[in-house]
C-alpha cells in the first residue's frame, strides 16, 4: 500500500474527485489503481470563501515497488505504515498473581481490556457506579438533587471523559499508533466509523454510555473482574514494594503490580499515597472560567458563507495570548454546541466543564478561558498545595453561587469593565442546576483576573464578536489536568515503589480521552512484561 498525503480537494467535490486526483499525483491510469481507503481527512478554513478538504489516503496499485521509487524523493508519497496492533505478551496457564486497576476511566479501562486480552484476567476496582446508574446520579445533580461525592461527573465507570466532549484527539507522540488500537476498540464498542479518519473525532456523552458498557462486557467476558463503589483507601508496602490494597468495604485484597488510574480528581488518594511515602510532585495547571458564546456566531466567523455544512460541522477555535504581567491565558475544552456542566465531587465547591453530544446542536459553544499557573511561583512548597488552591477557589465559587450549587456567572463585558452583572443578554445559560450574576473577579486571584481581561479583547482580534459583552462566563474552572505527577521511571512503575504504576490524567501522563487510553495501553504491557518475567523467574 502507498500513503498519500495533503491531497487537497475544494469543500464541496463530488465522489469522482477523489479517485482522480490519486490518478493525477501519481500520475497512473485508472486501470493501475486497486482501490484506495480514507486513512485521515480535515479541512483547512484558512479562506473562509475556499474551504478545502485535506485528505490523507491508503492506495492499492499496481507496481507499487515501481511508483514508490519514481517518487521516493516526494514526502507526500510514501509506503503506508502497519498501523496494527500487536500484543507484546501473553499469560502463562498458571499466575501466581493478578494484576488490579484502580480506576475505570479512559485510562483504567484500555489497562484493564488490554491486560484482559492478553489474558492476565485483571480485577478492576472502581470507586463511583457503573455508568448507567452514575448518569442516573450525575443528571439528578443537574436538575438540583443532592451531590453524591462517589458517583458524579469525576467519579464513575467511563470517568470524566463521559461527562465531555468525547474529544478523540491528541498531541502526543504516538509512533507505535497506540491511537489506532484505541480507536478501533471504539469503534468496535459502537462508535461511528468516521473516527478513525476524520481529523478531530469526538463521540458526546450518550454514544460514550453505551460503549463503555460494551467494553465492559468484553473485559468479563476475557476473565476480568470489575468491583464497583469500591474504594481504595490504604496501599500496603513491604520494604517498598506493593503487597495489597485496603478497600472500602473492609477487605484486604493482596496483590504486587497496581496500575493507579484514578483521575485528576481523586485528592483523598493523592493525599493518601504522599502519607505512604510515594514519591509526588507539584505540577503546572490552569485556573480560570467557562466562556459562553452562540455556536452560530462562531460558525459564521469560522466558516463564513460555509457555516453549516455537514462535512465541517460546529465549529470550534483553539486560542492562547501572552499576557503583559508574564502569564498564559488559553483556550481549553472546547464544546462546540454544547454545554457548561457542573463538575463537584466534594461538598461546599462548586467546579464547571463543559460537555456536548455527538450532534454539538445546543445553541451555545462554551470552552474554558484559563491562566497557567506554576507550582514554584503560585503554590511552593508542599506537593500537594496545588489541591489546596483548587479547593479554595471552588469553595469561593461555591459562597459566590449562593451556597447551592448555583455558579457565579457574569456577562463579558460586565467583567472587562469590573462591573457586577444584572440581567442576561443574548446568551443564556446553560449551566445547571443554575447560575447566579455577581462579579467574577472575586472568585480567582488577581493575576489571573487582571490576564483573563487583557486576553479576551485580544481574542476578539481572532474570532470577531469573542469579546462579545452580551457573552457569558461562568465559574470556576480548576480540573483541566491534575496538580501533580506520581514520578514514574523507565519501566513505568513508581520511583520508589515496586509494583506500582502511576498513570492517566490523575498521574500527570495524560490530558484528555484518547491520551488517557494510550497511556492505560502502555502501562500494561509494561506491567504484563513485568508479570511475565516475575512469573519467569519464580
Amino acid at each position: 500500500m502507498i500513503r498519500l498525503t495533503e491531497i487537497k480537494l475544494p469543500l464541496n467535490h463530488d465522489e469522482a474527485a477523489l479517485p482522480a486526483a490519486i490518478l493525477s499525483k501519481l500520475k497512473i491510469k485508472p486501470e493501475q489503481l486497486k482501490s484506495f481507503s480514507m486513512f485521515k481527512r480535515g479541512y483547512d478554513a484558512r479562506k473562509k470563501s475556499d474551504i478545502q478538504l485535506i485528505y490523507t489516503l491508503d492506495v492499492e496499485v499496481e507496481q507499487e515497488a515501481l511508483l514508490l521509487k519514481k517518487f521516493e524523493k516526494d514526502q507526500h508519497v510514501k509506503p503506508s505504515p502497519d498501523t496494527s496492533y500487536k500484543y507484546v505478551a501473553q499469560a502463562p496457564q498458571q499466575l501466581s498473581d493478578r494484576p488490579v486497576v484502580v480506576g475505570l476511566g479512559p485510562c483504567g479501562l484500555f489497562a484493564g481490556l488490554l491486560l484482559a486480552q492478553m489474558g492476565f484476567k485483571p480485577i478492576i476496582l472502581e470507586r463511583g457506579k457503573e455508568v448507567r446508574e452514575r448518569t442516573k446520579d450525575t443528571f439528578g445533580f443537574w436538575r438540583k438533587k443532592p451531590l453524591n461525592t462517589e458517583s458524579n461527573v469525576q467519579f464513575g465507570e467511563g470517568g470524566a471523559g463521559t461527562f465531555s466532549d468525547g474529544k478523540l484527539y491528541s498531541q502526543v507522540k504516538d509512533p507505535k499508533h497506540y491511537g489506532r488500537k484505541v480507536m478501533s476498540e471504539f469503534v468496535a464498542a459502537g462508535a461511528p466509523d468516521e473516527i478513525m479518519y476524520v481529523s478531530k473525532p469526538h463521540i458526546g456523552t450518550f454514544k460514550l454510555v453505551n460503549m463503555v458498557e460494551k467494553m465492559r462486557a468484553n473485559i468479563i467476558e476475557l476473565g476480568g473482574e470489575i468491583r464497583f463503589s469500591t474504594r481504595v483507601d490504604d496501599l500496603l508496602l513491604t520494604d517498598g514494594e506493593v503487597t495489597g490494597l485496603q478497600l472500602s468495604t473492609g477487605e484486604t485484597l493482596p496483590c504486587r503490580h497496581v496500575v493507579l488510574a484514578v483521575g485528576h480528581s481523586a485528592r483523598d488518594t493523592f493525599e493518601m499515597l504522599y502519607q505512604r511515602g510515594v514519591y509526588i510532585e507539584a505540577k503546572p495547571f490552569s485556573i480560570g472560567f467557562r466562556i459562553e458564546h452562540r455556536q452560530s456566531m462562531i460558525d459564521e466567523c469560522r466558516f463564513g458563507s460555509n457555516a453549516g455544512n455537514p462535512l465541517l460541522g460546529a465549529a470550534d477555535y483553539k486560542l492562547v495570548h501572552h499576557c503583559d504581567n508574564g502569564r498564559t491565558v488559553y483556550s481549553f475544552c472546547m464544546c462546540p454546541g454544547g454545554t457548561v456542566v457542573a463538575a463537584a465531587s466534594e461538598a461546599g465547591r462548586v467546579v464547571t466543564n463543559g460537555m456536548s453530544q455527538y450532534s454539538r446542536n445546543e445553541r451555545n459553544a462554551n470552552s474554558a478561558i484559563v491562566v497557567g499557573i506554576d507550582p514554584e511561583r503560585d503554590y511552593p512548597g508542599h506537593p500537594l498545595a496545588g489541591i489546596e488552591l483548587q479547593r479554595v477557589l471552588e469553595a469561593q465559587a461555591f459562597v459566590l453561587g449562593g451556597e447551592n450549587y448555583d455558579a457565579p456567572a457574569q456577562l463579558i463585558g460586565d467583567f472587562l469593565s469590573g462591573t457586577p452583572s444584572t440581567e442576561f443578554g443574548e446568551v443564556q445559560p446553560s449551566y445547571t442546576p443554575g447560575v447566579k450574576l455577581t462579579d467574577l473577579s472575586k472568585v480567582l486571584p488577581d493575576f489571573a483576573i487582571a490576564a483573563i481581561r487583557e486576553a479576551i479583547p485580544a481574542f476578539d482580534q481572532q474570532i470577531k464578536g469573542f469579546a462579545r459583552p452580551e457573552g457569558l462566563l461562568t465559574g470556576v474552572e480548576t480540573r483541566t489536568s491534575s496538580p501533580i505527577c506520581i514520578k514514574r521511571g523507565a519501566d513505568l512503575q513508581s520511583l520508589n515503589v515496586k509494583g506500582l504504576y502511576p498513570a492517566g490524567e490523575g498521574a500527570g501522563y495524560a490530558g484528555g480521552i484518547l491520551s488517557a487510553g494510550i497511556d492505560g495501553i502502555k502501562v500494561a504491557e509494561a506491567l504484563a512484561l513485568a508479570m511475565l518475567a516475575q512469573n519467569q523467574s519464580a
